[in-house]
């Protein structure tokens, strides 16, 4: 019976060489548990001791039938049993029962909270279906139902559920099944490590759509760690870019072409910004970004795909700068900008103007963020500058220099008080007296997404006025920066 073991604990892994087939001694026949919380007993009644608690997908060898119990062996937890026959349903691993098998398979793909479920059905198909029957379509269901429990349990859930999916995520890891998990934003972050989407794109025959499905789970934002060195994080990316770039997206729905499109803006957004930090100016990859980011098409957006449609947006705005020529300082003859080298990684920042050169500049500052020279605009009494500058991928601060009665200072204007996520605040124009001035701010994070359009007093930076809609700031519409307006992605 110990070679039973390796079917229900590696089922997958075996069926998925497209060679394997019921061995002598193997049963053509398992019970799969299709209820939670399923009491496998110690005898066939209800009064009988619990031995361990079952949950959907567990698969079971039959062993016999009492009453209305089955009488089984659990080879995951190493325990024999009785289980209610209403509480599981009898597999037949024949391959004559395969086409049945994918049915069940097909109604269970898309429904939330069956995963567990639909991947033990996944591997009985694999398991009884004939090599030469097996396609894509096994693999992208199974790839979708493992990538969709690993973002319900990255999810924020109440306590009555954290059991349920802690059992889940034990079940299907039985069958083979690989979430990795890292930190992000103080949670944790499961990811479905992509084994199944690989399988579909190397299959031939695999539809253009089950493509698509692949490339989309295959280069998920928020799947890449962190903490990864930027060495590791550049080859990430541009593998990620390389993927949906193979996607042939004339062939897809209106839906997933948007969705394909909408995650090549953000991609694309990342790898400019750091091809610039490697002193490798890209405007292409830029360039590529904002064509991807227009291709998509609004009126097909779904709900969800609203909000994908905005992060994508805003990761493409918080790079738009790497587009633009790198130059040494701002507009103004009277005040002006120098970026020089500083520790290694690091840009310093050197505020001059017609009496303060390099070696004697009013302000210095360094930071190991991608310093946007183009960006960098002076109000009309030269008392004030304000420059873009990038510290992350997906993030863009505003610094702004301001001149006081006992000199220079600078503050630094972040797109939003969270923790930094995918965001960028930028200069939109300078409103006259010289102490008030422009700023667009978006930023998403915490599970909510925020738009604001703000005159701010210089002195404290704290908003005098702000809308979330550039029409309803009377400031933004008189004195709105004219490059601000033809460039910014806010106004989209």
């Amino acid at each position: 019976m110990r070679r039973c073991a390796a079917l229900f604990a590696a089922l997958i892994v075996a069926a998925v060489s497209l060679g394997a087939q019921a061995d002598d001694g193997v049963p053509n026949v398992i019970a799969i548990v299709v209820q939670d919380q399923a009491a496998l007993r110690a005898a066939p009644r209800d009064a009988a001791q619990q031995q361990a608690q079952l949950w959907q997908g567990d698969a079971l060898e039959i062993r016999g039938e009492r009453l209305d119990y089955v009488q089984v062996y659990d080879h995951r937890r190493e325990r024999a049993g009785f289980v209610l026959a209403s509480q599981v349903r009898r597999v037949s691993l024949a391959p004559s029962d395969a086409p049945e098998l994918l049915a069940v398979l097909r109604f269970l793909r898309d429904q939330p909270g069956a995963e567990a479920l639909g991947i033990a059905y996944a591997a009985a198909y694999l398991r009884a279906a004939p090599a030469a029957a097996i396609n894509a379509e096994p693999f992208d269901a199974l790839g979708q139902m493992a990538d969709r429990l690993a973002s319900r349990a990255s999810m924020r859930q109440g306590k009555s559920n954290d059991a349920a999916l802690a059992a889940h995520l034990e079940v299907v890891a039985a069958y083979g099944v690989r979430l990795t998990s890292f930190e992000r934003a103080g949670r944790m972050q499961l990811c479905y490590d992509g084994d199944a989407f690989a399988r579909v794109l190397a299959t031939p025959a695999a539809s253009a759509e089950q493509r698509a499905h692949a490339a989309l789970a295959l280069t998920k934002h928020e799947c890449v760690d962190p903490a990864m060195p930027a060495l590791d994080r550049r080859r990430v990316d541009e593998a990620r870019a390389d993927l949906l770039d193979r996607v042939v997206v004339v062939a897809l729905p209106p839906t997933l072409k948007n969705r394909i499109q909408m995650r090549r803006a953000g991609v694309w957004a990342g790898i400019a910004f750091d091809r610039h930090r490697q002193g490798n100016g890209d405007v292409d990859a830029e360039e590529r970004s904002m064509h991807a980011l227009a291709a998509v098409n609004k009126t097909e957006l779904t709900r969800i795909d609203e909000a994908t449609y905005t992060d994508a947006a805003v990761r493409a705005g918080a790079s738009r700068w790497a587009g633009e020529p790198v130059v040494q300082n701002g507009a103004s003859e009277r005040l002006a900008l120098v970026a020089k080298p500083g520790q290694p990684g690091e840009t310093c920042l050197l505020l001059v103007d017609a009496k303060h050169d390099t070696a004697q500049p009013l302000l210095r500052r360094c930071t190991y963020g991608t310093v946007w020279t183009a960006s960098a605009s002076v109000n009309a009494n030269s008392t004030v500058l304000a420059v873009a500058v990038q510290p992350l991928a997906s993030w863009r601060e505003l610094w702004i220099f301001r001149k006081y009665a006992k000199g220079w200072t600078l503050r630094i204007l972040p797109p939003a008080s969270t923790t930094p996520d995918v965001g960028y605040a930028e200069f939109a124009g300078w409103v006259p007296g010289g102490n008030r001035m422009l700023v667009a701010r978006e930023a998403l994070g915490g599970g909510k997404t925020t738009r604001q359009f703000e005159l701010l007093g210089l002195g404290s930076l704290a908003p005098i006025r702000r809308a979330t809609e550039p029409s309803g700031l009377a400031e933004l519409r008189r004195w709105q920066d004219p490059s601000w307006k033809r460039e910014t992605l806010s106004l989209r």
